[in-house]
């Protein structure tokens, strides 16, 4: 397998509970910062950085999301929606997208991005780590990493010389952008809930994730209050732009 990174997944099917009441009748990843939805920050990045197909899954006000992203056509790409009747966390999210994320039924390696986040990170960075792993012949990962953030001070896993341990250090938590090699989700069954974290864990112990330390803006945006707080940073860097 040696293909181009062209596909992209933005998870979207969570219901977010932290985020209420605002995400009782707006989905998360359509709540506003800096004057645009959290998952259009996200399009637009991977837009630029020359990827053509973002399947987006979505479970809680899901048409909601489709009405207001369309086809994709505005960023001059294809948007491909993954229906779930109930979220079926990420690796069931996966799971369920693979008819979508491979080409005629091909394995490919695709980024994973949580659209509930922000970030100015560069996905063009991938491209190289991505071809390391569309040689491997096991399948494995290549994991965004980012500096622990107060409300997860130990971190996730160790990275030392680009690769992720489970127990080594300096530990740093794992920013939720992600390359995964679709082979890994091909023994899973469709419409079932599944995490991503014990493939994390299976995958790293087996020595087969890399990683890279991002230390550029990024924030898990959780609560109403962390989502008013980026929009005033966001606002405040709005201004000494046009002010320069």
């Amino acid at each position: 397998m040696n293909t181009p990174l062209t596909t992209a997944m933005i998870f979207a099917a969570g219901r977010g509970e932290r985020m209420r009441p605002l995400t009782d009748t707006c989905p998360k990843p359509l709540l506003e910062v800096g004057g645009k939805a959290l998952i259009v920050w996200q399009i637009e990045r991977l837009a630029r950085a020359g990827f053509r197909t973002i399947v987006i899954n979505h479970a809680w006000l899901g048409e909601q999301l489709e009405a207001a992203l369309g086809d994709g056509s505005r960023w001059g790409i294809k948007l491909a929606y993954s229906a779930e009747r109930d979220a079926l966390e990420t690796a069931g999210g996966i799971a369920q997208a693979l008819p979508l994320l491979e080409k005629d039924g091909k394995a490919q390696v695709f980024v994973a991005v949580s659209g509930d986040i922000y970030c100015d990170f560069d996905y063009a960075r991938l491209r190289e780590p991505a071809q390391r792993l569309a040689m491997m012949d096991e399948p494995g990962m290549h994991l965004v990493m980012v500096r622990n953030p107060p409300f997860h001070e130990r971190g996730d896993f160790g990275l030392v010389d680009g690769r992720l341990s489970l127990d080594g250090a300096p530990r740093f938590t794992f920013g939720n952008i992600g390359l995964y090699d679709t082979r890994m989700f091909h023994a899973l069954p469709r419409g079932e809930r599944r995490a991503l974290t014990p493939y994390y864990r299976e995958a790293i112990a087996a020595g087969l994730v890399s990683g890279a330390l991002y230390e550029g803006l990024w924030e898990n945006v959780g609560t109403p209050e962390q989502l008013r707080t980026l929009d005033a940073v966001l606002a405040g860097a709005g201004r000494e732009h046009a002010a320069s």
